[in-house]
């Protein structure tokens, strides 16, 4: 099959989801459209729950870290969007008092949790979030809204810097089947140059080391230079990653093969990500990927709908449309692998079309964090 013609439907196999957003004017029609045809089995249920929208929100939480005083701190301040949508100012003043409380008191714990080496810089950091913290209860006191988010955004900025410190070695051993992958140990930034403008993106290979892997050598070898957007449609997807002439992906030199990497998703509590199985086959219905398609931008890689493990370059970025993906209900997660997320040029993002192209895409941090192999 012509690559154009198997790419298709590259990143739904489900045809349903795909006339579902075309038609949906809002949520019941698109949930009446969703629900009937291959969807799940009809004891399964989707997952319940708000979902996290911000992408910095998301990339803090997918951390592989554990200090419960900084994270605790790191919700409370997440959760505070609830009250200041509501103005529940009188709220807000108790909860950066007991923000402000809990630095305070366990200061000396948070900052012994990093190593020797890093011991100035906590220090450092937790001076600054002592200081945003303060800007963030003044906010709260003159019921500044505008003030409050710079000062919360401030403050989350600080406390994913500190969480990014403690990251220790990479948490698990990515199957020895997979050797001759390249393997992103931690994360990338990229800049993603298009003909619209630049994206910024950062890719996660702590929880997509596979995934996030490919995307990093790909971008290194200037593989993604000059290839155009072959898919586009609103408040789904746009898909780029299809190189020119008659195969559909990333010959690797040495071997004269295309290479292909598996379907790969991590789900929160498992040691390790699953691989070449979607959620329906896990059984898990009511599962959340750690890296979850629930924010604009959100990066995804593509394979066609005759296998979960032929995916190679083509890769997707996710057009989140809240009206269209309610919360709690993204029919997108547990089917495709979210690999990282966009950070920076959202306008550019919404402009993009069949008619552009990716000039370049630059990795301007975290290329050290990739290994051509096992």
């Amino acid at each position: 099959m012509p690559k154009s013609d198997q790419k298709e439907d590259a990143v739904m196999a489900a045809p349903w989801i795909h006339r579902a957003v075309a038609r949906a004017m809002a949520w019941a029609l698109a949930l009446l459209l969703a629900l009937p045809l291959q969807a799940l089995p009809a004891a399964a249920a989707l997952p319940e729950g708000n979902a996290v929208k911000d992408p910095a929100a998301i990339l803090r939480n997918a951390l592989p870290v554990e200090a419960p005083a900084l994270q605790n701190l790191q919700h409370r301040l997440e959760d505070t969007s609830t009250d200041l949508r509501a103005k529940r100012w009188s709220a807000l003043k108790a909860t950066t008092r007991r923000s402000q409380s809990q630095l305070s008191s366990r200061r000396k714990e948070i900052e012994e949790g990093f190593g020797a080496g890093q011991a100035e810089q906590a220090s450092a950091l937790m001076a600054e979030l002592e200081g945003e913290l303060q800007a963030l209860a003044s906010a709260a006191e003159v019921q500044d809204r505008d003030g409050f988010l710079d000062a919360r955004r401030q403050a989350l900025a600080t406390i994913g810097t500190a969480e990014a410190l403690l990251v220790g070695p990479f948490p698990f051993a990515i199957p020895a089947e997979f050797d001759a992958l390249p393997r992103l140990l931690g994360r990338a930034t990229v800049q993603i140059s298009t003909s619209r403008g630049p994206l910024v993106a950062v890719v996660d290979g702590y929880n997509a080391p596979l995934t996030a892997g490919a995307f990093v050598d790909l971008a290194q070898k200037g593989f993604y230079d000059g290839l155009p957007f072959t898919r586009a449609e609103d408040f789904y997807v746009l898909q780029t990653g299809d190189p020119k002439g008659p195969l559909d992906g990333y010959v690797d030199p040495t071997t004269k093969e295309l290479r292909r990497v598996p379907l790969e998703i991590k789900i929160p509590g498992e040691p390790v990500p699953f691989y070449g199985q979607t959620f329906e086959d896990l059984g898990r219905y009511k599962a959340e990927a750690v890296l979850p398609f629930a924010t604009l931008g959100t990066l995804g890689w593509a394979h066609s709908d005759q296998s979960l493990d032929d995916g190679s370059s083509q890769f997707f970025f996710f057009l989140y449309e809240a009206e269209l993906t309610p919360a709690g209900l993204n029919l997108v997660d547990g089917r495709y692998a979210a690999f990282g997320y966009v950070v920076e040029g959202f306008d550019v993002l919404e402009e993009l079309g069949v008619d552009d192209v990716i000039e370049r895409v630059q990795v301007v941090d975290g290329a050290e964090n990739l290994q051509p192999h096992a």
